[in-house]
């Protein structure tokens, strides 16, 4: 019998465990919090609070849901970062405080190698090595993935990430939050080639999603003054139109990366993966280049505990662990 990992995930507005067996993932519960929709966007003290209040009773039944006892238990593993500062440190603190009294190894695991190592959890599972567009609200890289341990950012944004230009664009035309998924839904009954938007023309793989989100708020304010109603009454065309550009945006340098590394193994990860528009794109992208495409289920694709159950697996396996002295990192490269 492999080991058994207990897997604690804080790094936003989600408290989430999960149990994996010998590389088998037998439980992943997700705790959500509603306390940010009156906000319109993540409050980090509410979040804090909300983790406090929602970590013992989601590990238990994480614990349950498995069938594995505490003391079967043989690492911990935790997010360390990257993260809301004050979300991390109340997965951290708990999951030191597990590990010793039980007397077994802590494993911290950096979010976005683990948001990658989510491909791991299910077939088909991708050939090394690869290339992973991991895109969020906070991130959006494209990785060269060499194994499962090294991994190289070759294209980043220079300003903000692809999820929070979703979010902001729905924020604009008064969707609640979280806009981005509204935004996706709504777009399904629209025309993609409605409306068109700046974009910002940046070097190489390089990203950048400041530009578009001026040029939407712009032309959105510009065509409110003369019509009221016009969001409104344009709502799903311009839903669509957005998710396209955006879309586009990261295809474009994706394919810009298969040419210049040769890699043909290409994976989609993070959030913004659960897109319906990225997907298609990326399926479409695969048939048409001959590349072999790989995206999590949706379920693995928002901040869970699985992946960095099964991040921990493969360190643990390595012997790579962490001690009492390892501190939660709000920003934390690959």
């Amino acid at each position: 019998m492999g080991p058994n990992i207990l897997a604690i995930e804080s790094s936003c507005d989600d408290t989430a465990a999960a149990v994996i067996q010998n590389g088998h993932i037998l439980s992943n519960i997700v705790a959500n919090q509603e306390v940010h929709q009156k906000w319109g966007g993540v409050v980090p003290e509410l979040a804090s609070r909300a983790h406090m209040a929602n970590i013992v009773p989601t590990v238990d039944l994480a614990l349950k849901k498995a069938g594995v006892q505490k003391q079967d238990l043989h690492a911990i593993a935790f997010t360390q970062g990257p993260g809301l500062l004050g979300s991390l440190l109340v997965g951290t603190c708990f999951a030191k405080s597990l590990a010793q009294s039980l007397g077994i190894p802590l494993i911290p695991v950096n979010h976005m190698k683990a948001h990658i190592l989510a491909h791991f959890i299910e077939d088909p599972k991708p050939s090394f090595p690869f290339l992973c567009l991991t895109v969020s609200g906070g991130h959006t890289q494209i990785v060269q993935v060499e194994d499962y341990h090294t991994m190289t950012v070759i294209g980043e944004t220079l300003d903000d990430a692809a999820g929070e230009a979703f979010d902001k664009a729905a924020k604009i035309m008064g969707l609640p939050y979280p806009g981005g998924p509204m935004l996706d839904k709504l777009a399904q009954e629209g025309d993609e080639r409605a409306f068109d938007f700046a974009k910002s023309r940046v070097p190489d793989l390089s990203f950048s999603f400041s530009g578009i989100k001026t040029s939407i708020l712009y032309y959105l304010r510009k065509r409110v003054a003369e019509d009221p109603d016009f969001v409104e009454k344009n709502l799903n065309d311009l839903c669509a139109s957005i998710q396209r550009n955006i879309v586009e945006m990261l295809t474009d340098k994706l394919t810009k990366a298969t040419k210049k590394t040769g890699i043909r193994e290409v994976a989609i990860a993070g959030g913004v993966s659960a897109n319906s528009e990225l997907r298609k794109q990326l399926g479409i992208f695969g048939k048409n280049k001959g590349w072999n495409t790989y995206i999590p289920r949706f379920e693995y694709c928002t901040d869970n505990a699985a992946m960095i159950a099964m991040t921990a697996h493969f360190k643990y396996l390595a012997g790579d662990f962490g001690d009492l002295g390892t501190v939660p990192m709000a920003r934390m490269k690959i």
